[in-house]
């Protein structure tokens, strides 16, 4: 255990919505099959949720008429966190702290109220209390009937991990022995991809190539995290929310503990890029280990958003820790895109049945070594601002 951690963290519950699934079987047999969830919308590649998951999401807005008002973000946060809890057997009484994030926030929201506002030339009475970060972890809290601290942030793509983070220093401090985390993310809005197109990273929609020793050919997976061959950027954005309920030290019925975190911030060459070596998950990936050995390393959970100089140099930084013995890589982002801000915690739940199975999560591009043992595995996230979060996590 590495000395950030005062005592091991247990992960008692863990509920997500996502392209996958909302329950664990469903969400564990998309993660064995090798298709991907991106469709065409207007052009656009996204990852969004299927009529299943979006139909529970309707029920919800029929549970309370004041949910009606509020954005997606929002209600997966809410969602999510009804299940948490419930799978970690916690009631409103324990008072037990939430810290949620969000990247975007109300996305949909923001651009329907700014395109009211153009026509009408006045802001609609719930504008600003709809659209606020600060919404999200408010109304789970409401929702939860909670007493306890409640916070919303954003640190952009590695909000979600930041999160987990700050439960952690809570529970550490003794201020708070239980802790909800996670993330929340709908950004599948126009002006949201178009942001994405802006910076030239998002996957075009008439497919990509890659280079082979004989010739460039097309591929059948629009995001191509972690294939160092792509000829060009195959970020694609995905919606969806996890949370994850935290324990002060061990538990049996813990889903898995946390054994080590990790963070650092760098400074930027680019608004928008890590440096070519990442220090930034250099130093966060040392810091998670501690004294541990590199080697007993068995799964990293990338970051690799399907970018060339993103997933590069997110590799650059695990050759330089990890020398010789390379962990297995994995990613989900081939399969759901890039939840931004929400990304991290999907990770951790990725992480966490990989543990519980045993099985290592495979890339249907990549020819990868499967580890025999999965007991120790890494997370990583990074985002915009250049600030990296790894937490390792073992059985």
């Amino acid at each position: 255990m590495t000395k950030n951690m005062q005592q091991p963290i247990s992960i008692t519950a863990i509920s997500s919505i996502s392209p996958l699934g909302n329950a664990p079987d469903d969400i564990w047999n998309a993660y064995k099959n090798d298709r991907h969830c991106f469709t065409l919308k207007d052009n656009n590649w996204i990852a969004a949720l299927a009529s299943e998951q979006k139909q529970e999401i309707d029920k919800l807005k029929q549970t309370n008429p004041k949910y009606k008002a509020l954005d997606d973000s929002v209600l997966f946060a809410i969602y999510t966190s009804r299940q948490a809890i419930k799978n970690a057997n916690w009631k409103a009484s324990d008072n037990f702290g939430i810290n949620i994030g969000s990247s975007r926030g109300a996305t949909a929201l923001f651009e329907k109220y700014h395109a009211d506002y153009l026509q009408n030339h006045k802001a609609e009475t719930l504008t600003s209390p709809t659209t606020t970060l600060g919404n999200i972890s408010s109304w789970v809290a409401h929702d939860l009937q909670t007493k306890g601290p409640e916070i919303s942030h954003s640190i952009t793509c590695s909000t979600a991990l930041h999160a987990m983070l700050n439960g952690i220093a809570w529970i550490n401090s003794g201020m708070c022995d239980k802790f909800l985390v996670g993330g929340s993310e709908a950004p599948l809005t126009p002006f949201t991809i178009a942001q994405m197109q802006a910076l030239k990273i998002y996957a075009k929609p008439n497919g990509h190539t890659e280079r082979s020793r004989s010739a460039i050919r097309p591929l059948l997976y629009p995001n191509q995290s972690l294939n160092l061959n792509k000829t060009e950027n195959t970020m694609i954005l995905g919606e969806g929310a996890a949370m994850a309920c935290l324990e002060s030290g061990e538990h049996t019925h813990a889903l898995a503990k946390i054994t080590g975190i990790g963070y650092a911030t760098e400074i930027l060459e680019h608004n928008a890029s890590l440096s070519t070596d990442a220090n930034c998950f250099q130093r966060s990936m040392k810091m998670a280990l501690g004294k541990l050995n590199p080697e007993d390393i068995d799964v990293i959970v990338t970051h690799t958003p399907g970018t060339i100089k993103g997933d590069q140099a997110e590799i650059n930084a695990i050759h330089s820790v990890f020398c010789n013995k390379i962990p297995s890589l994995t990613t989900n982002k081939w399969k759901i895109g890039h939840s931004l801000g929400a990304s991290g915690l999907l990770n951790i739940e990725m992480a966490i049945l990989m543990l519980q199975k045993q099985e290592f999560i495979s890339i249907p591009y990549l020819k990868t070594e499967t580890p025999k043992h999965i007991t120790n595995i890494m997370v990583n996230a990074v985002g915009f601002g250049g600030n990296a979060v790894s937490v390792l996590l073992s059985k």
